[in-house]
């Protein structure tokens, strides 16, 4: 009996060594980069369109900081200064500004569906790669189920105060820093509040970028705007 756990053993040891010697399987990523590919897609399920958010709702203003210089990378990366997302994305933003408008706000948006080469050259270039994504894994802006915004007021189109500037690498940008003013935590929680009722979720370092509950089902686009 014992003779014959020793074997088992030796033989479940043996499992252990080849497992841990086997190269790990790394997961291809899915990239859609073929607009018949995109447009088959949204065929077969119109929530993978990707609409133009100011088409959809003309009452939001633009601030496309990747169609300028006036970003972290200090460098034009987008062609076209728009802003695109997946159709149930932009029916949750409908619902915010409407939401917002009764307040006296509004939402201003700096940044949405991103190709992935672009994430690809953030990441080669940022200093933090704590605030960009890995395009080893992708990001949800990818997929069109990220958006990066603020609030305005209405009557004078002045964003409102928030803890730091848009693209801020600094401690202050994180969604629950505590030492900020009064007015800036006020607007901030109104901000993350009125998302996370529709399904936009801040993400934990950047009080402006929000994603979609749902984001998992979409897959990662590299389709520059100009063809959309």
């Amino acid at each position: 009996m014992i003779k014959f756990n020793l074997l088992v053993l030796s033989f479940f040891f043996s499992l252990v060594v080849s497992a841990q010697n086997k190269p790990l399987a790394i997961k291809k990523l899915v990239i859609v980069s073929s607009y018949q590919q995109y447009q088959a897609s949204v065929k077969s399920n119109p929530d993978n369109e990707l609409i133009e958010i100011k088409k959809a709702i003309p009452t939001v203003k633009l601030d496309i900081r990747y169609a300028t210089r006036n970003n972290f990378m200090r460098q034009v990366m987008y062609k076209q200064a728009r802003a695109f997302a997946r159709k149930p994305v932009v029916e949750a933003l409908k619902k915010i500004q409407k939401e917002l408008s009764k307040k006296g706000y509004g939402l201003k948006i700096f940044d949405a569906y991103r190709p992935y080469a672009i994430t690809v050259e953030f990441y080669k270039k940022a200093s933090d790669k704590n605030f960009v994504a890995n395009p080893a894994n992708g990001s949800k802006h990818n997929r069109g189920c990220a958006v990066d915004l603020t609030l305005i007021d209405l009557k004078t189109g002045k964003e409102l105060t928030m803890p730091t500037p848009y693209d801020s690498f600094s401690a202050a940008a994180a969604a629950k820093y505590k030492d900020v003013s009064l007015e800036a935590r006020k607007n901030r929680d109104l901000l993350i509040a009125i998302m996370a009722k529709y399904q936009m979720n801040v993400l934990e370092n950047e009080w402006w970028h929000y994603d979609f509950s749902n984001w998992r089902t979409y897959d990662l686009m590299d389709i520059p705007f100009e063809k959309l």
